[in-house]
């Protein structure tokens, strides 16, 4: 198991806040932060991996969009079918840096194509089967969301799959309220102190909005994928996955 370096981000306390950034720093660290801050990851990691394998189609493209240090695309490798071609999409050049090394180093075994794309903008996708969305979508601005839902759809090939995972509010305040105090519970439990709790919500405040499963789950709808099923839920974590005609 790969030695991660262990996330002390928002350890110290910060004089001044400033929006939550994937740069070096985080970039550094992002392995064990992810790991520690989302519930059940590596699980969700095996599901999207079968869930790809059996949704992917011979000599088509699967893409990862924000796909950070490449963690899904390795899960991927292994499972699906050898013809199909893996391209993924971040913002952050570090975060690609960082993907192709890991890449290399896993003994990746298929063609790959790493891109620096913004996803507020105009996205290239062509010929895909697959298009995952793994806590990337809850990033953009509200306002890009169906926009960049539109792109995925038309990219997508008839019988195309869209898997969606997203930190999610629930449809109640008053569980709302309770989710959010039984994540922090698991954070605690996962060595994060009160101080790093509180700087890195204040930090994602601005830049982290999450929407309710059935806000994500119209949105899908409204743009065109026929069926939307949640595969995953655990408190305000959900996965969901989306198929067009």
């Amino acid at each position: 198991m790969e030695n991660l370096e262990k996330d002390n981000v928002f350890r110290e306390e910060i004089s001044e806040a400033s929006d939550f950034k994937f740069g070096s720093k985080v970039v550094k660290v992002f392995d064990d932060m992810v790991n520690r801050s989302v519930p059940h990851y590596g699980e969700i990691q095996r599901m999207i991996a079968e869930l790809a394998a059996d949704h992917a189609q011979k000599e088509t493209l699967v893409y990862d969009l924000g796909c950070s240090t490449g963690t899904t695309m390795i899960g991927l490798n292994a499972l699906v079918s050898e013809d199909i071609s893996f391209v993924g999409i971040d913002e952050s050049d570090e975060m690609l840096m960082k993907c192709d090394k890991k890449l290399r180093e896993s003994e990746f075994t298929r063609p790959y194509e790493l891109r620096a794309a913004d996803l507020h903008g105009d996205l290239n996708i062509d010929n895909a089967s697959v298009v995952i969305l793994c806590l990337t979508l809850q990033f953009l601005r509200p306002i890009h969301r169906k926009r960049c839902l539109e792109n995925i759809y038309n990219g997508l090939n008839p019988g195309g799959t869209l898997i969606l995972v997203e930190k999610i509010l629930a449809e109640d305040g008053l569980f709302n309220r309770d989710f959010i105090k039984y994540y922090y519970d698991y954070k605690r439990r996962n060595n994060y102190s009160d101080l790093e709790i509180s700087q890195k919500r204040e930090a994602l405040e601005n830049v982290l909005i999450p929407y309710k499963l059935s806000e994500n789950t119209f949105l899908l709808e409204d743009v065109g994928f026929a069926h939307c099923e949640t595969f995953f839920k655990w408190y305000n974590f959900a996965g969901i996955i989306a198929h067009k005609k």
